[in-house]
């Protein structure tokens, strides 16, 4: 199972480290050796909104659709994202990856490129209000499960996003030892919206 981080200039560290923790854990706790990973970007480096940290792409600018899934985060570089042709067709690419998921601002980005439309999706609280004229319906909740796109709301949230998937990944078991070893006490079920099928993938 491949699964590409995506990283962009300016955004919030704890967006995509808060999935990228929890998911990755599945390998190095030793409970899925088949699970890999690349942080890709369309550029070598990137800082977050503060400007002093960095982090490096493993690849650059790689087809999305060769991943199973692809996570967006938010953050103020959202915004420039948004607007960047390149940046979007670059995440259209990723149209045949089994899920598009986002948190934060990250769901505007992803909204942009044409994923949400007829979708529910939550975002952070702040831009509500950019959701429907994006196609999606506002679900006013942590995380949103709807087809092929998940969507996690403001900062914290993609923690609760990373355990979700961790569950949907290796069943609720798998995920509660994750949960207890990260000392989480966060997630709750009642705060997703359209729980999925596990996924069936190898």
């Amino acid at each position: 199972m491949k699964i590409a981080f995506v990283v962009f200039e300016g955004l919030t560290t704890m967006d995509f480290l808060g999935v990228y923790d929890p998911v990755t854990r599945l390998k190095t706790m030793g409970f899925r050796d088949d699970i890999d990973w690349d942080i890709c970007a369309l550029v070598p480096k990137v800082t977050d909104t503060t400007g002093k940290l960095t982090i490096e792409a493993t690849r650059i600018k790689p087809d999305l659709g060769e991943y199973d899934m692809f996570v967006v985060p938010g953050g103020m570089g959202g915004m420039v994202a948004q607007g960047d042709p390149e940046f979007i067709q670059w995440l259209q690419s990723g149209r045949n990856a089994a899920y598009k998921m986002a948190v934060c601002n990250g769901s505007i980005v992803m909204g942009h490129a044409g994923y949400l439309q007829g979708k529910k999706a939550t975002t952070n609280r702040n831009v509500f209000d950019q959701l429907p004229a994006l196609g999606a319906e506002v679900v006013r909740n942590r995380v949103v499960e709807d087809g092929d796109v998940i969507t996690a709301g403001g900062v914290s949230s993609s923690i609760d996003l990373g355990l979700y998937l961790v569950g949907k990944i290796a069943g609720q078991e798998v995920m509660e030892k994750i949960k207890t070893q990260m000392e989480y006490n966060g997630f709750e079920q009642a705060n997703i919206e359209g729980f999925g099928e596990p996924l069936k993938m190898a």
